[in-house]
């Protein structure tokens, strides 16, 4: 089902694709091991009128960790610059094998945005029925942006120590199986391999249909049920780097959990301090 909040369909785009108040992004992300090259992908072939969202350089870059949230400010700055302001419904895809759009969701609602939504099958899918695509730059006129940011939809890793120790929240876990459970290396080196104690794993990719599509929500809830997850209780979701954890919170909102938030610095940040905990094996 068509939701312009979390996630709309091909055939949902290409009828509004030339609505006025419609903004499409291109948030492609890929781990820096593919060798590819998310720009220059987009210069090459991109849907009719779509913007490039960079994540790593629309990211709070006074963090040594990587493509944390932007602030507010530089978030406004690079939108009005795209062309992207308030009033617009915006969609946004990938072609990355870690849905990349789903953190890109997650930053326009953290910055108070819920007109927004990812296109599900992403740009795979649009090529793979035929649809238009374009290699010009959209003409770009600013647009007034105002934001209010939701802090209630991140977390900082004082918070999720917290939350870890008193057991009050479900800590979601998006990676591989043999990365939570410390059975392979992290790709970043100089981390620690295992996971947050008392986190379940969900790994991002079992919420996808072979198309490439999210799973519809009764068998979204019933992968996190699967997984011990309490749907019932407050979810923080966690990864990498913040990319895939994001995957988990747009699936959660489309169960229909509200009372989720994000591990922004996620396993780069927790991995990297000796005096933080870590558990391995199976939750």
């Amino acid at each position: 089902m068509d939701d312009p909040k979390t996630l709309v369909s091909t055939d949902w785009l290409a009828a509004h694709l030339d609505d006025p108040d419609l903004r499409v992004i291109d948030a492609s992300w890929h781990m820096p091991a593919t060798g590819r090259d998310a720009r220059a992908e987009y210069e090459a072939a991109h849907i009719p009128g779509a913007r490039f969202f960079d994540i790593d350089a629309i990211s709070d870059t006074r963090s040594e960790l990587p493509h944390m949230a932007p602030q507010p400010e530089l978030f406004i700055s690079r939108m009005r610059a795209a062309g992207i302001g308030d009033g617009h419904q915006v969609v946004i895809y990938d072609d990355s094998d870690v849905r990349s759009a789903a953190r890109v969701w997650w930053t326009f609602r953290l910055m108070g945005k819920t007109d927004v939504a990812v296109l599900d099958g992403g740009l795979a899918k649009w090529q793979a029925e035929g649809r238009p695509v374009e290699d010009m730059r959209p003409i770009t006129r600013d647009r007034h942006m105002t934001t209010q940011r939701q802090a209630r939809l991140v977390r900082d890793v004082t918070q999720v120590a917290s939350a870890s120790k008193l057991g009050d929240h479900e800590i979601i876990d998006a990676r591989s199986p043999e990365r939570f459970r410390g059975d392979a290396p992290e790709p970043r080196p100089g981390l620690r391999s295992g996971h947050i104690p008392g986190a379940r794993n969900v790994p991002f990719g079992t919420l996808y249909n072979d198309d490439g599509t999210m799973k519809p929500p009764a068998e979204l809830r019933a992968i996190f049920e699967a997984a011990g997850v309490d749907l019932s209780r407050p979810a923080i979701t966690t990864c990498g780097s913040g990319i895939t954890a994001a995957v988990l919170a747009l699936a959660l909102e489309r169960t229909g959990h509200r009372n989720w938030s994000l591990y922004d610095g996620s396993w780069t940040e927790w991995g990297s301090f000796p005096d933080l905990k870590i558990a391995t094996g199976d939750a």
